[in-house]
C-alpha cells in the first residue's frame, strides 16, 4: 500500500487514490476530486490492476438518454526512488511512477563537482524505468547527491501544474528505516517519495518536555575552566598512509563516467589533500604512486612540489619496481 494506489472502502462502496500517510496506521484517500478523508489502514483493499480483466460488466443494451458521468479521480502524487538490490553488495536505480501523469524526467548524480546522468526520457503513468548504474553499498557515503527534475503531461486538456525538482542525499543511518515494498515493481527495495511535501513526511515523535535551565556558577566556573585545558592540548591530524596510490580505480568505482580533464582533478585533488595531511601530522615522507601513462599527472605533481616551503626534495621512486610511475617525497 503506497501513495498513488487505489483503493476500496471495506465498508462502503467508495474507492479511491491515496494522498498521503498520516500517523497511527491511518492514510488520506481522496474519494472524488477534491474531497478527502482520513481512513484505517484495515479497512482499505487495495485495488487489484487486473481486477477488470476477470470481473467486465455484463453487457447492456444501449440506451440513448445522457448519463451523468462521474468525475475520474486522479492519482497525483507517488513518486519514487527505488534501490532495488542487484545482490548482496549492489543495488539498481529506478524511478516509479505511481501516479496518472506521464512524466519527461531527468535524474542526475553529482558527486566532487561532476555531474553523471543516471537516467532520462518519459516514464508512462503507473510505470517505472531503470537507471544505467549499479552502485555499491558499501560506498554509500560516497554516492553524491540525485537530482530529479520532471514535468507533469497528459494528453488532451489538463490543468497545469508546477514542474517537481528534487535534492536527495542518501544516509547510512536512516537506510534500513526505507525498505519497504516497492509498486508497479512488486518486490522489497529502500524506497524514498521525491514527491512528498515537507508538510506531508512522517511525523516525529512529541518532544519531552524540557526542564527548566539553572545556572550554578561555581560548576559553570569549573566547565570554563576545564575547557580551556582542553583547548591548549596540540590538535592531532589524520595520519596518511606512506604510500598512495592515485590510480583513477583506486580512487572511485565511477570511474568509467569520467572523461579525462575530471579524472586528473579528481586525482590532484587527492594528492593535495593526502600530501597537506602528511605535513600536518608530521610525517618524514610519503609517496605517490601515480603511474607512467602519458606523464601529465606526474609533471602535474612535480610541478606543484617545485619550490614548496615544505618539500626538501623529490625523487622517482624505487624505480626498479615502479619505474617513472612513483613520487617520493621529503618533508621539512
Amino acid at each position: 500500500m503506497n501513495i498513488g494506489d487505489k483503493v476500496r472502502l471495506l465498508h462502503s462502496k467508495e474507492e479511491g487514490i491515496i494522498t498521503r500517510f498520516l500517523k497511527d496506521n491511518v492514510v488520506e484517500v481522496e474519494i472524488e476530486a477534491g474531497f478527502k478523508l482520513p481512513v484505517l489502514k484495515r479497512e482499505l483493499a487495495v485495488v487489484s490492476k487486473t481486477e477488470t480483466q476477470f470481473f467486465k460488466p455484463a453487457p447492456v443494451a444501449a440506451d440513448n438518454k445522457p448519463k451523468e458521468t462521474k468525475p475520474t479521480i486522479k492519482a497525483d502524487k507517488g513518486i519514487f526512488l527505488a534501490f532495488v538490490p542487484v545482490n548482496e553488495k549492489e543495488v539498481s536505480v529506478n524511478i516509479v511512477n505511481n501516479t496518472d501523469w506521464d512524466l519527461p524526467f531527468a535524474l542526475t548524480l553529482t558527486t566532487d563537482r561532476i555531474h553523471v546522468g543516471l537516467a532520462g526520457g518519459l516514464i508512462k503513468a503507473k510505470s517505472y524505468q531503470k537507471s544505467s548504474l549499479d552502485l555499491l553499498i558499501k560506498d554509500m557515503e560516497t554516492w553524491g547527491s540525485f537530482t530529479f527534475s520532471v514535468l507533469y503531461f497528459n494528453n488532451g486538456p489538463f490543468d497545469e501544474r508546477a514542474p517537481l525538482f528534487k535534492k536527495l542525499r542518501i544516509r547510512a543511518n536512516t537506510w534500513p528505516n526505507h525498505k519497504s515494498k516497492t509498486p508497479i515493481l512488486e518486490r522489497e527495495s529502500y524506497l524514498y517519495q521525491l514527491d512528498s511535501d515537507d508538510a506531508e513526511a512522517i511525523p516525529t515523535e512529541k518532544a519531552e518536555p524540557q526542564p527548566k535551565l539553572v545556572i550554578d556558577a561555581n560548576k559553570l566556573k569549573e566547565s570554563m575552566m576545564a575547557q580551556k585545558s582542553v583547548d591548549t592540548l596540540p590538535k592531532t591530524y589524520e595520519k596518511p598512509a606512506p604510500m598512495v596510490d592515485l590510480h583513477i580505480e583506486q580512487l572511485t568505482k565511477n570511474h568509467r563516467t569520467l572523461n579525462n580533464a575530471e579524472m586528473l582533478e579528481l586525482q590532484m585533488n587527492t594528492f593535495l589533500s593526502k600530501f597537506e595531511q602528511a605535513i600536518a601530522s608530521g610525517m618524514d615522507d610519503i609517496t605517490f604512486i601515480h603511474g607512467v601513462g602519458n606523464g601529465v599527472l606526474r609533471q602535474e605533481i612535480q610541478r606543484r612540489l617545485s619550490g614548496h616551503k615544505n618539500v626538501a626534495w623529490f625523487e622517482d621512486a624505487q624505480k626498479e619496481k615502479f619505474g617513472y610511475g612513483a613520487t617520493r617525497i621529503k618533508i621539512k
